[in-house]
C-alpha cells in the first residue's frame, strides 16, 4: 500500500505539485497525466525516497518497492542472463524468478548477448526484466515505455497484470494508453498556486 498526506513536491526549490492526499491498494494501479514539467517525475522520485516531499508525508514500505526511471540500470559489460542473475542477488529474490523475466520480456534468446549489444527496445525490456527479479510489491515507473514498440507495450501490459493480480501496486507516469483498470491522476488538479522556494535545509521545512 501506498498512501501519500497532504503531499507537497517541489523541483529545483519551486513546489509544483501541493495538497495531494491519495491511497493505493493492493492490486491497484494509479497512472499519472499531465504535460511535461507538471512534476510526474519528482512526484515518483519523491514516493522512491529519492527526494523530499516539500511538506506532507509518503507512507510505504522503502523494502517493497522498486523505482524504474528514464535510465535502464544495466550493466553493458554483463550479458542479459548476467544482468538479471546481479539484481537477483541484489534483492536477495529467489533465482526462479530469473527464468519467469526472461520469458516474461521475451529475452530468452539474447540471454547471452552483452547488454552493450543491445538495441535500445532490447535494452528497456531487459531494464523492465529487472522488476520480475525484484519481486517488489510496489512498482514505481517513469515512462517504461520508452523506446518499446507495440509488440514489447504488450508484454510490459501483461507482466504489469500479472503484478497487480498477485496484489502487487503501481504508480505510472506514461503516455502511452495501458490495457489496465486504473485510477487516472490529472496532475494539473494539484498545481501549486504559490510557486514559493523550498529549501529543505530550512528550519521549518518538512523532512
Amino acid at each position: 500500500m501506498v498512501t501519500l498526506n497532504n503531499l507537497s513536491v517541489a523541483r529545483g526549490g519551486r513546489r509544483l505539485i501541493q495538497g495531494l492526499n491519495l491511497t493505493i491498494g493492493a492490486g491497484r494501479a494509479v497512472i499519472l497525466h499531465g504535460p511535461n514539467g507538471s512534476g510526474k517525475t519528482s512526484l515518483l522520485r519523491t514516493i522512491a525516497g529519492l527526494q523530499l516531499p516539500a511538506e506532507g508525508q509518503v507512507e510505504v514500505d522503502e523494502d517493497s518497492l522498486i523505482f524504474a526511471g528514464h535510465l535502464d540500470a544495466i550493466k553493458a559489460q554483463l550479458t542479459v542472463q548476467e544482468n538479471l542473475e546481479f539484481w537477483q542477488s541484489i534483492y536477495g529474490s529467489h533465482p526462479a524468478l530469473i527464468a519467469r523475466a526472461l520469458t516474461a520480456f521475451n529475452l530468452e534468446n539474447l540471454s547471452e548477448r552483452a547488454a552493450a549489444s543491445l538495441s535500445a527496445g532490447q535494452k528497456r525490456r531487459l531494464g523492465l526484466a529487472r522488476l520480475i527479479v525484484a519481486d517488489r510489491a510496489v512498482w514505481i515507473l517513469d515512462e517504461p515505455t520508452v523506446s518499446l514498440d507495440t509488440a514489447s507495450i504488450t508484454l510490459f501490459d501483461a507482466a504489469l497484470a500479472a503484478h497487480l493480480a498477485q496484489g502487487g501496486v503501481a504508480m505510472i507516469a506514461t503516455h502511452v494508453a495501458l490495457d489496465q483498470k486504473a485510477t487516472i491522476l490529472d496532475m494539473q488538479e494539484f498545481v501549486a498556486t504559490a510557486q514559493t522556494e523550498f529549501d529543505p535545509f530550512l528550519e521549518g521545512s518538512a523532512l
